[in-house]
């Protein structure tokens, strides 16, 4: 299955791809299954009421997660690309007072949160960890429609029957061509060998097969335009994150005393790790806070890949507007590797799929721009993911803050480091990045659920909430 560089880098909001965009998306396509899907409609009855269950990892840690609010918002016609941040607390209030939601285009549907969203920690949906059920009901509480929807990671959504397809393994029928389709790291290789292009100009050649390079060019800037605009807010922002924990934003007074040091001249050996991680902890704070963030590939993975790359416009004088784009394609290409042979879903495997996959993506594409070839390139995404692998998710709380804003910072460093190994030598290695994916998929299989964003193990329950 070809896997844009724009599925995998969406403009959302947080505090999780999977667990506040995806429901969202879910929502909406909902939505559009009530008002034109192919179903039996009875005559001289409507839609009167909505209700929504949510299962697995969502019914766990749901409300820190922000989904229950992501539902609200996306019955209301919001989506994650268009709404704005700073006016959803006044949408669910006057959705929670009214009792009822207007979507655009629709009617008014009856919806109380307080008794039509409920999380349902007891029913798992056998699909995946992330499920939700939908239901359409008539004024006399009979059930028109039920769509069950599975969010997969990354804000990826998909209904019942297309993930049994998924699982199924069939043929790809999204019906898009493209002249370099590796689905993993060994044919990547060959086709760049035998092409002579790099893994960018691969990825590339895919995009431009369905878009104008101009429109390409466009959409890769926008994506990094956001991560960048993200980055300086969350550089700007002090107090409280919200949720109960009590955690203080950090980023913007370490920023404030790193930019002291670097005026005095002084000697610090550890001055680019210092770099990378505020900006890695500036993209978490504000994806912890509800902000506008980029799915790199998730949200709660978010700070990792802008921060590397950040880090290359700082320390690399070369870096400029092509690198750019040719680092998000190479991470995009990685990034679409993993997804396809294992998973990106902290829910299915742990955090190992989400900042691992992160810091391998940002490995790659800081391999690449700094001379990389393909075979360096995939081995510097190797080592990155090869030590992230068994990493679990136990957010304390259910929220999106501990251990994950720092974690961010951490994969960073590890991809800056697996960069500079690889591209220190010649490629060859001993352990495949094919090898390294199956084996987080593996891990994942058999990884506890209580370690997969469940908060049901880990720091999750050794941390005292206070």
């Amino acid at each position: 299955m070809f896997l844009s560089v724009f599925d995998l880098f969406k403009i959302g909001i947080g505090p999780s791809s999977s667990h506040t965009m995806g429901p969202m998306t879910a929502a909406a396509r909902f939505l559009d299954e009530i008002r034109s899907g192919d179903w039996p409609r009875p005559a001289g009855v409507s839609v009167d009421r909505i209700a929504v269950s949510l299962h697995g990892s969502l019914a766990y840690t749901g409300v820190g997660h922000g989904t229950d609010r992501a539902v609200i918002l996306g019955l209301a016609g919001e989506t994650p690309q268009t709404v704005d941040p700073d006016k959803t607390d006044a949408t669910i209030a006057s959705i929670t007072a009214a009792r009822r939601v207007s979507p655009p285009g629709h009617p008014a549907y009856r919806f109380d949160p307080a008794e039509d969203l409920v999380l349902d920690r007891k029913t798992p949906l056998t699909g995946h960890a992330n499920g939700m059920a939908f239901l359409a009901l008539d004024a006399d509480g009979r059930l028109l429609l039920k769509r069950i929807y599975y969010s997969i990671g990354g804000g990826f959504v998909v209904s019942d029957e297309e993930l049994q397809r998924l699982k199924a393994k069939g043929p790809d029928k999204s019906g898009k061509r493209v002249p370099y389709p590796f689905k993993n790291a060994v044919e990547m290789l060959s086709m760049a060998s035998k092409s002579g292009l790099t893994v960018a100009e691969m990825k590339r050649a895919n995009e431009e097969a369905h878009m104008p390079r101009a429109e390409l060019d466009a959409g890769l800037d926008a994506i990094w335009a956001a991560m960048l605009g993200c980055i300086e807010r969350g550089l700007s922002q002090e107090g409280v994150m919200p949720g109960g924990l009590k955690v203080r934003r950090r980023a913007k007074a370490l920023h404030d005393r790193l930019n002291e040091d670097w005026r005095t001249n002084r000697p610090n050996p550890l001055l680019a790790n210092d770099w990378l991680s505020i900006y890695a902890m500036a993209v978490n704070e504000e994806n912890a806070a509800g902000g506008r963030v980029v799915t790199a590939p998730t949200n709660g993975a978010a700070g990792t890949l802008p921060a590397v790359l950040r880090y290359w416009l700082h320390f690399h004088p070369e870096a400029d507007q092509a690198s750019i784009r040719d680092f998000l394609l190479t991470a995009a290409a990685v990034g679409g590797i993993i997804k396809t042979n294992a998973s990106i879903s902290g829910a299915e495997v742990g955090c190992q799929g989400e900042v691992g996959s992160a810091s391998a993506m940002a490995a790659a594409g800081l391999c690449a721009v700094m001379g990389g070839s393909a075979a360096q390139v995939e081995n510097a995404a190797e080592i990155a993911l090869e030590h992230h692998l068994g990493m679990t998710c136990d957010p304390v709380g259910g929220l999106v803050q501990v251990p994950c804003i720092e974690r961010n910072a951490l994969g960073a460093v590890k991809a800056v480091t697996a960069a500079s190994l690889a591209i220190k030598g010649d490629g060859s290695h001993f352990v495949p990045l094919d090898a390294a994916i199956e084996t987080m998929r593996q891990t994942g299989l058999d990884m506890s659920e209580k370690y997969k964003e469940t908060s049901l193990g880990g720091l999750a329950v050794n941390v005292v909430e206070c």
